[in-house]
């Protein structure tokens, strides 16, 4: 790895509480069996992360069963992300204080509460408490499984260790609309928890058992007032662009809580700046010092909302609304571009650690950028093998950028700061999947037709155009990945 600016960047203050908890973690685990504890750890997530987007084919189901518009019940997706982007902030804390073990218990237990509430729900308050104690335990898990990956993968081998991770990450949401589509023409929409319950309970079983990933903690006090800005933060921004779409029917007008959002973001980022000087930030923002994990991170950004927003959102919506396609068949749509996305994870990986980011990353982006354009071309009559061509053609372009982003950003970091880099990309990647479904969602109902009921071929046509546009901002953006091979000797 390249030297970092590590140094400079923290001012002269000692790192000892960082880093010898972490040396005498590694030594401790380095015995054990590395990939039985991350194939739990992987299997554990993929299991959580398909959550994600398990209930896209059912919006249109949920806004008649429940009798609410479809602003409101996208909630259940962007307040799962949401909850994810205020929790995760949270686990650089978690994982100083308790040790690994306990932090997989305390997420797999939360993640099945949730999930039996969900199967259980009598309306749509509950059903969103459901999806919020999902979202707890789901944040815990992923800077869980980065931060292991990174400590106990050699660094010339982390590419292909970190595809594995993409396919969780990436490939679980991407799916979700297919079990979520078979599952709801045949049995209901409470019948995708009450398949998920039993798979969350069997992992967390499994886990208590087999999981043996100790480590020393320490005493770290938690700042509450860095918490609550966090929720603020992201909570305003997300709950005001929502609300941009039917003014109306917000108890604050969106532009205040939007103000409130950003206010609250830019104090959370002060107090930590100030926190950290102590070592006692909830979220050391250290990372930022370095170049490559901050253009990884911005490139990632981009992708999540597409990949979220555009592909596991709108594209649903579009087979539905305007295709007039059932929830079996728009399941089934999807699920080629996932697979795809899959089989590309440890290849990609491999790849990575022979030639590194850029020569992958470019034309990746590229791809993703012309499938959101050629989306925007879509109308009633276009067929179904030529919307499933192109989210082939995007869930390839994003399987290009996935790893070797991930793998890029974090290996530029000294390793005391790898958890916190992880919760940095962990809690972008969750609230521009949000964001991103916020926005395009609000933008296809603003751009609809008066008189109709939902998004529209109009409004869904405006909303490609504005994914079109990100996907642009990824391909300059993807040119300022380095030029230089992902591990130096």
């Amino acid at each position: 790895m390249l030297p970092s600016n590590a140094d400079a960047a923290d001012g002269g203050i000692p790192l000892m509480t960082h880093t010898m908890p972490t040396e005498h973690a590694t030594e401790s685990r380095a015995p054990a069996k590395p990939f039985l504890l991350i194939g739990i750890l992987v299997m554990s997530a993929f299991v959580m992360i398909l959550n994600e987007t398990i209930l896209s084919v059912a919006l249109r189901d949920l806004t008649l069963d429940l009798k609410i518009s479809t602003t409101t019940v996208q909630w259940l997706t962007s307040g799962f992300l949401l909850t994810m982007a205020v929790v995760i902030p949270t686990t650089g804390f978690m994982l100083e204080r308790l040790t690994p073990r306990q932090v997989f218990l305390i997420s797999l237990s939360a993640f099945s509460l949730g999930t039996l509430l969900c199967a259980v729900a009598t309306g749509f308050p509950m059903l969103l408490i459901g999806r919020i104690v999902q979202a707890c335990g789901t944040a815990v898990m992923l800077p869980l499984l980065m931060t292991t990956v990174m400590k106990l993968v050699p660094a010339e081998r982390r590419g292909a260790a970190m595809g594995t991770i993409t396919i969780v990450i990436a490939v679980a949401p991407a799916i979700g609309p297919t079990i979520g589509g078979a599952v709801l023409s045949s049995l209901g929409w409470r019948w995708m928890f009450g398949i998920v319950l039993p798979l969350a309970v069997a992992a967390l079983i499994a886990g208590a058992f087999l999981l043996k990933l100790d480590s020393e903690t320490r005493q770290v006090p938690l700042d509450i007032w860095s918490v609550i800005l966090s929720a603020l933060g992201f909570g305003g921004v997300l709950f005001g662009l929502s609300g941009s779409a039917d003014p109306s029917s917000q108890p604050l007008p969106p532009w205040l809580s939007v103000v409130v959002g950003v206010v609250s973001l830019v104090l959370f980022t002060w107090r930590q700046l100030r926190l950290q000087r102590e070592d006692r930030a909830l979220l050391d923002l250290r990372p930022f010092t370095h170049r490559s994990f901050v253009v990884s991170l911005v490139l990632t950004s981009v992708l999540f909302m597409c990949l979220i927003g555009a592909g596991a959102i709108l594209l649903p919506l579009y087979l539905q609304t305007v295709l007039h396609q059932s929830t079996f068949v728009t399941g089934l749509a999807v699920l080629p571009g996932g697979l795809v996305l899959g089989l590309l994870g440890r290849p990609v990986g491999a790849l990575y650690d022979k030639i590194g980011a850029r020569p992958l990353v470019i034309p990746g982006a590229v791809a993703m950028a012309v499938a959101l354009w050629l989306f925007a071309t879509l109308s009633a009559d276009s067929p179904l093998i030529e919307v499933i061509g192109i989210q082939v053609l995007l869930m390839g372009g994003l399987g290009l950028m996935m790893t070797p982003l991930f793998t890029e950003g974090l290996n530029d970091l000294p390793e005391h700061l790898y958890s916190h880099g992880s919760a940095i990309m962990s809690t972008l990647q969750q609230v521009m999947g949000a964001l991103g479904t916020t926005l395009f969602v609000a933008v296809a109902t603003l751009a609809t037709l008066d008189g109709v009921a939902g998004p529209d071929a109009s409004g869904l046509r405006a909303a490609f155009i504005v994914a079109g546009c990100l996907g642009t901002i990824g391909v300059v953006g993807s040119l300022f990945i380095s030029k230089r091979k992902a591990v130096e000797a």
